[in-house]
């Protein structure tokens, strides 16, 4: 252990490859409720910060090297982004709405997973 105490404190961002900024925006900021931190730079290429909690999801809008990969359909056999939230339910009705298939947790936990618009695996945990 160092002497400061934990060495890794807290996840500080998640970086998520997308085609398209604005559609992305329409799943993180219409469906989960996020919100754009709008302090990003300009560094080069589209994109987007989204605030969770006091860290961040990176949106980059840049070449998927992962496009040709065959992905499973279910999101907890696959890399993810686990969030937790607080309503469940609204957002399987928001995810229904905008026809966003998705899968409940296999563990029994209130939980499922889905992916965005992009095929990123979002797993969400309410607690």
């Amino acid at each position: 252990m160092s002497q400061h105490g934990q060495l890794v404190k807290s996840l500080d961002h998640c970086s998520l490859i997308v085609a398209d900024t604005g559609k992305a925006l329409d799943f993180y900021t219409g469906i989960l409720e996020l919100k754009v931190d709008e302090s990003r730079p300009d560094i080069g290429y589209p994109g987007a910060w989204l605030q969770v909690g006091e860290g961040q999801i990176h949106l980059l809008e840049v070449a998927d090297p992962y496009a040709s990969v065959n992905r499973p359909e279910h999101g907890g056999r696959d890399n993810h982004l686990a969030l937790q939230v607080s309503d469940l339910e609204l957002i399987i009705r928001r995810l229904q709405q905008a026809g966003i298939s998705y899968s409940k947790s296999k563990s029994g936990r209130a939980a499922l997973f889905c992916r965005d618009y992009d095929g990123n695996a979002i797993e969400l945990v309410e607690r």
